[in-house]
């Protein structure tokens, strides 16, 4: 009996995982108007039924794709070996350039439009904020019992957030390799030089 269980199990895991991909793909591609959850679950290739079992609610399945992406980036993110300050603020801002965020973006300005959807992700992003904070302190060496580090890793974060909104119009790579460069060595004097 349980050998028959596991292989439905990994099947079900496997299904979900496929949905919150195609999810995230489906936001950053087509916007919150455009990603349905039919459209999701073809291009999972699964059954709009087989959606709605893992994920009731469109506002389900998409918080969840978020979520799920963005615990994926945060274990990717904790496993950088230590690195220079440059290469740990480029990796912090390439979190802001990517599908996630497009996807995330969406989401965001459904949610600012949606009332059911607000709080959802609101928390989301409370938690995932929360999460890369506590990685970026981590990454950078830094000392959050000085005065000014919270800020200053906060203002990091920011600005890498900003540069991924220039980022959706507009290929910004050149000028975001010299604003990173830039940041490394503010976060050099401000956080002093790691040992």
């Amino acid at each position: 009996m349980g050998s028959v269980t596991a292989p439905k199990q990994d099947r079900s895991r496997a299904t979900r995982q496929r949905l919150l991909e195609a999810a995230v793909s489906c936001l950053a591609e087509h916007g919150w108007a455009g990603s349905t959850v039919s459209v999701v679950a073809e291009r999972a290739g699964v059954s709009r039924g087989a959606a709605q079992h893992h994920f009731p609610t469109r506002e389900d399945l998409f918080t969840a794709a978020v979520e799920y992406v963005a615990e994926e980036r945060s274990t990717a993110l904790r496993a950088l070996p230590v690195q220079d300050r440059t290469a740990v603020v480029g990796a912090l801002v390439d979190l802001y350039t990517g599908p996630l965020f497009r996807a995330a973006l969406q989401l965001w300005v459904a949610a600012s439009n949606e009332d059911q959807l607000r709080p959802r992700v609101t928390e989301l992003e409370t938690r995932v904020g929360r999460e890369t904070h506590r990685i970026a302190v981590a990454l950078l060496r830094a000392d959050e019992s000085a005065t000014g580090v919270r800020e200053t890793v906060q203002g990091l974060l920011d600005m890498a957030r900003g540069l991924g909104l220039a980022n959706v119009l507009t290929d910004d790579t050149a000028r975001r390799a010299r604003v990173v460069a830039q940041w490394a060595r503010l976060l050099d004097d401000a956080l002093g030089v790691p040992v």
